[in-house]
């Protein structure tokens, strides 16, 4: 069997996975940085740090899942099939990295929720008169 067209295959679809893994993360973390300020009330180290390890998690498990389903199985050996391939595994990929960005960005806001939830002041009780 030639493999030509697999290889040609993977030299197209690495590159756009790869590519794409980039380009997702960049945006996600270059514009998170806000959140995580607010989320951790302006202490710049540990907002950076967390923001740097989310994004370090996000490259791994995306560049991790690229890689598991990187096979092509063309079974005619022709340009026909291969397109269609590439097609529905970089249509896959690009719907995962989207449900990727949607699950981090639940996170952010759900971070923020909660830091705004620790800054409500406890306001006790009023002492109630009894009569006696």
């Amino acid at each position: 069997m030639d493999t030509t067209k697999i290889l040609i295959g993977y030299a197209v679809y690495l590159p756009i996975a790869l590519l794409l893994t980039l380009y997702v993360s960049k945006t996600l973390f270059r514009n998170s940085k806000i959140y995580m300020l607010d989320i951790f009330k302006g202490r710049e180290e540990i907002a950076f740090a967390t923001n740097k390890l989310f994004e370090t998690g996000f490259y791994l498990l995306n560049i991790g899942f690229a890689l598991m389903i990187l096979k092509i199985n063309i079974y005619n050996n022709n340009y026909q099939e291969l397109v269609e391939a590439l097609s529905y595994k970089i249509g896959s990929f690009s719907i995962y990295l989207g449900l990727m960005l949607f699950i981090n960005l639940y996170f952010f806001f759900r971070g923020k929720r909660k830091a705004k939830e620790g800054m409500k002041p406890f306001m006790p009780e009023p002492a109630r008169f009894t009569g006696q």
